[in-house]
């Protein structure tokens, strides 16, 4: 049985503290339990790799909105795919049924490292990718969310968050997410084996997220978890009209769930989501592909208006000033 299991689930832990820190620490324990129930497992410190920062060159939009309109064309991928590590860990993950990634928090957000990594995932969309063959199979990957600081929640607010908005691009489904607390030093998070044992917790919810079927995936953390029943994010916001005209009293932040802001039997604020609400869930590829219609209709509305601004934008670009 065992056996059998090894062959089915692949788990990769990605670590963006440094090495013998709380974060590796928590994810080795993970994955030891998971390897108990005969997962494959694997440890990635990002650390460890060359990973260049997105430029903005918008190559692999324009890439993607070329070969939506004309499906003949060929997809070359990131342009600093040659240049770093990216490709091959982008890759590798694509082969998992697990990940999870354990990120440290210096001021309120995961760190520049993590962040970095996960700004590159636009390039490897893994719903685009199915949808022209690169990928052969999608791997439907579930995720659990680690954040590590060495205060409370009030100096993390933004951590687990933000790791959230980057499993979209990423193409995994977060079933579970903790936030290690009080530990700043390597090792600190030993001295809490409540925090361990949550920790070992997920791998377990991990682990059922991977034994059950797609389609009855559920979240698998706590409960009464954030204010978004969607996410479970704590993240909402008076909404505003987006580009189609679509507007909601309220969103998350997070997965983009639209509706009305209300207090539970136990005094709670939640998103009580509209009927329609979910049209704009980062979760649903569909959803996801409305932002890449979105993106090509501002730059074809870009294109009729550049020749009116040529001569203006000529003078910025040549606008200089002292630098350091």
């Amino acid at each position: 049985m065992a056996e059998e299991a090894a062959r089915k689930h692949k788990v990769m832990g990605i670590c963006a503290g440094m090495h013998n820190g709380n974060g590796e620490i928590a994810l080795k324990a993970a994955l030891a339990r998971l390897q108990e129930k005969g997962a494959e497992v694997e440890l990635v410190n990002l650390f460890d790799y060359n990973i260049l920062p997105c430029t903005g060159c918008e190559g692999c939009t324009m890439q993607m909105g070329a070969i939506a309109q004309d499906p003949t064309k060929e997809y070359k991928g990131c342009v600093l795919k040659e240049k770093d590590d990216v490709d091959r860990l982008v890759a590798e993950m694509h082969t998992c049924n697990g990940v999870l990634i354990a990120v440290p928090s210096y001021d309120l957000q995961p760190s520049s490292l993590y962040t970095r990594f996960a700004q590159r995932f636009l390039a490897y969309e893994l719903s685009f990718l199915l949808s022209i063959g690169v990928v052969k199979e999608n791997p439907h990957t579930v995720a659990g969310l680690i954040a590590v600081g060495g205060s409370k929640h009030d100096w993390q607010t933004l951590t687990l968050e933000s790791l959230q908005a980057t499993m979209f691009t990423m193409s995994l489904t977060v079933v579970d997410r903790f936030m290690i607390q009080r530990s700043a030093r390597p090792g600190s998070v030993l001295t809490y084996p409540e925090q361990m044992e949550r920790v070992v917790k997920m791998a377990d919810n991990v682990w059922q997220a991977m034994e059950t079927p797609v389609e009855e995936r559920t979240w698998l953390g706590d409960k009464d978890d954030g204010v978004c029943p969607n996410c479970h994010s704590s993240l909402v916001y008076p909404g505003d009209p987006h580009w189609d005209g679509v507007e909601f009293p309220w969103e998350c932040a997070v997965c983009g769930a639209g509706g009305d802001l209300v207090t539970d039997e136990n005094g709670k604020p939640r998103l009580k989501i509209a009927a329609n609400g979910l049209i704009r869930d980062r979760n649903d590829d569909k959803a996801r592909a409305e932002h890449l219609n979105e993106i090509i209709k501002t730059r074809i509305e870009f294109m009729q208006k550049r020749d009116s601004i040529q001569d203006e934008y000529k003078r910025y670009c040549e606008m200089e000033f002292p630098t350091v």
